[in-house]
């Protein structure tokens, strides 16, 4: 009886060691996990690939996890798109199954309800019996009055799925909209850089109001005299300092450790060392770089009133930053993700006690093993995917937005007096054919 027992409890050993938590859906060999990697090479890639790198000399901390996010940064273009519509999407996606850095978070959680399912498989063969190769059954190895099977009811959890499945559900919703939201702003923002540089280098020198009235001062000329070197350096002025808030702005939604130091080296590099400074130096990097903004905007000849119209778009950047630390300051209430993380949790530990009757028709039960295995990866990945998308500025391309935004500005501005000199009669005199009478 004695043999028996340390029998049984070397085969549960085994069994257990078999998988081990850390060792889940990760191909990297240990012994490339303990030496500590110096090298911080990634492979080269276009700004549009998706993935972990593929450098052998990459860091391991790069491979899933949050040193991976930075490469999920993907924005599309015809090419992507046609290849996102593909026919080959599933065999192309199943390919890819075992690199996936979402399996690889998840992996822990799924390695302990494995092992949860081959102890409850193990101990229910060493008391009640199991089959050989052959067929042949044999009478369990564990005969004590204390070693019994273990299992569970499978209604249970028939009846607390649909709440399982609606929290997980309602979680990944608030976290998609939490994106979503991010990637409206981050639109808001390019839409109203544009639309300001716009109107600042179309309304230059044009301080008349075309119809005659007098605001706040006598009626000045329509068309000033303008110098080509001021106009070029004040809408210059205007078009750098949209930029600085932009990435100012990125900045400010970046961790520290991955953004500091480009962000430093690019305002430095653009803009005049005192201008550079203060930003630098400010406690709140944006707001100083749109108040510079709002002065370059301020130090543009034309009308009041157009001025206000180009300060709108101001109260919408100021509005996109506030959204934006909203976002990134408040996470969906920590009791609700908390209690959806542990509900999961239980539920899949304790699924394979429900699991092993209704296998019985397999070879000893052993398909309730891969199936409680991917059961856990399909319900823990939903809830990785709502964590990873929860938090959604690190996921976003903000480099690209930024180094768009300023291209687009500096091109704009460039436009300055196209159309206008030659022309301007015609325009002054239509535009006042227009005005109603007074």
């Amino acid at each position: 009886m004695a043999l028996r027992s340390i029998a049984a409890i070397a085969i549960l050993a085994a069994i257990i060691n078999c998988i081990t938590p850390g060792d889940a859906f990760s191909f990297v060999s240990k012994s490339t996990i303990t030496k500590p990697v110096t090298s911080t090479k990634t492979a080269s890639r276009s700004s549009l690939y998706m993935g972990p790198p593929t450098d052998p000399s990459a860091p391991v901390t790069e491979l899933y996890g949050e040193g991976s996010r930075k490469y999920r940064r993907t924005v599309y273009t015809h090419n992507e798109w046609v290849k996102h519509r593909s026919s080959d999407r599933f065999i192309n996606n199943l390919s890819t199954l075992f690199n996936s850095g979402i399996y690889k978070n998840i992996g822990k959680e799924v390695a302990l309800v494995t092992v949860m399912a081959m102890f409850v498989w193990g101990w229910n063969l060493l008391v009640g019996g199991y089959q050989d190769l052959a067929g042949v059954m044999h009478d369990p190895i564990l005969k004590e009055n204390w070693a019994m099977m273990i299992g569970l009811p499978l209604t249970p959890f028939t009846v607390l799925n649909s709440s399982l499945g609606l929290l997980l559900v309602f979680r990944t919703n608030s976290s998609y909209k939490r994106w979503d939201e991010a990637r409206k702003f981050w639109g808001l923002n390019i839409n109203h850089t544009r639309d300001l540089n716009r109107m600042a280098t179309a309304w230059y020198g044009n301080q008349s109001d075309f119809d005659g009235t007098e605001f706040m001062e006598p009626q000045t000329e329509k068309l000033a005299p303008i110098d080509p070197a001021e106009r070029q350096y004040l809408l210059g002025q205007v078009s750098l300092m949209t930029w600085a808030f932009v990435r100012s702005m990125k900045r400010h939604l970046s961790p520290p450790a991955e953004d500091e130091d480009d962000y430093v080296a690019e305002i430095r590099s653009r803009l005049t060392p005192s201008q550079a400074e203060a930003i630098i130096s400010a406690a709140h990097r944006p707001n100083r770089a749109l108040y510079d903004l709002s002065v370059a905007i301020e130090k543009l000849p034309m009308h009041f009133v157009r001025k206000n119209a180009i300060n709108n778009n101001l109260s919408i950047f100021e509005d996109t930053l506030g959204g934006s630390e909203r976002l990134l300051s408040s996470p969906v209430p920590l009791f609700y993700s908390r209690h959806t993380a542990r509900f999961l949790s239980t539920w899949m530990l304790f699924l394979p006690l429900a699991l092993y009757e209704p296998f019985g028709n397999s070879w000893n039960h052993i398909m309730m093993i891969p199936a409680t295995a991917f059961t856990a990866v399909c319900l823990f990945g939903i809830e990785e995917l709502a964590t990873q998308l929860e938090e959604p500025f690190t996921i976003l391309p903000m480099q690209g937005f930024c180094d768009k935004i300023g291209a687009n500005c500096d091109e704009i501005v460039s436009w300055a007096g196209q159309g206008q000199e030659d022309s301007s009669d015609v325009v002054r005199a239509n535009l006042e054919a227009l005005m109603p009478s007074r």
